[in-house]
């Protein structure tokens, strides 16, 4: 039977026995850390005016992958365009001329994925302003009318992409409005090409993944 004395030096010794137990197994029993983040959809096309819910998903120490629900902050880098809010949620406001990144962070780390902002458009109707073009001469304006819209007209600066067949470095064109006040391909000539004419298209992304061209355009070399 245990004395006083022997009881009481029993039960310290438990309680340090416990202790170092509780602190080698805090030590063996590693934390399991969050070690990356990713984003989905890690890319996206969205219509102006429609929304997209991101997630992200956390892949910790142990291998294991779960989405993460708390503590996440979410940035745009184009807030105008395409707005995200503080649960993940992004809105196409205008078409943009290049992918917008998201991000998600927690915990010192962070994931991104890409959004492009695409108008309704579903016919693109080519005019220009002349059918000839001198070197060092004026300009001539090419303008492509997005239907339905937006964007109303399509350009290099609104998601569109200015194809020119013989393109050479003579011949360049800049996003401008056109002399109606509208925006357009201004086009110009130097000397020194040997082409005698250049056609040009205008292509745009749909929301199916596909692409509208415009009709061709050609301007002849005076």
């Amino acid at each position: 039977m245990l004395t006083g004395r022997k009881l009481a030096l029993s039960l310290a010794f438990t309680v340090l026995v416990a202790v170092a137990f509780g602190v080698g197994c805090r030590g063996f029993f590693q934390r399991n850390t969050l070690e990356s983040i990713a984003i989905q959809p890690p890319s996206l096309d969205l219509g102006v005016g429609a929304t997209q819910q991101f997630s992200a998903w956390g892949t910790y120490q142990d291998g294991t992958r779960a989405q993460l629900t708390s503590g996440l902050v979410w940035t745009s880098s184009d807030t105008v365009d395409a707005p995200i809010t503080t649960a993940g949620v992004v809105t196409g406001v205008n078409a943009t001329s290049a992918a917008v990144t998201i991000t998600g962070a927690a915990q010192g780390l962070s994931g991104t994925g890409t959004v492009s902002v695409i108008g309704d458009v579903t016919a693109i109707t080519g005019t220009q302003s002349a059918s000839t073009i001198a070197p060092s001469g004026s300009a001539v304006y090419f303008t492509f009318a997005g239907s339905p819209g937006p964007p109303d007209f399509i350009t290099e600066n609104d998601g569109g992409t200015l194809t020119i067949t013989t393109a050479d470095s003579y011949f360049s064109c800049t996003v401008a409005n056109n002399p109606a006040g509208n925006p357009a391909q201004e086009c110009s000539l130097i000397q020194g090409g040997s082409a005698t004419s250049y056609q040009l298209q205008m292509s745009y992304p749909n929301t199916s993944g596909g692409t509208v061209t415009s009709n061709t355009l050609t301007v002849t070399v005076q």
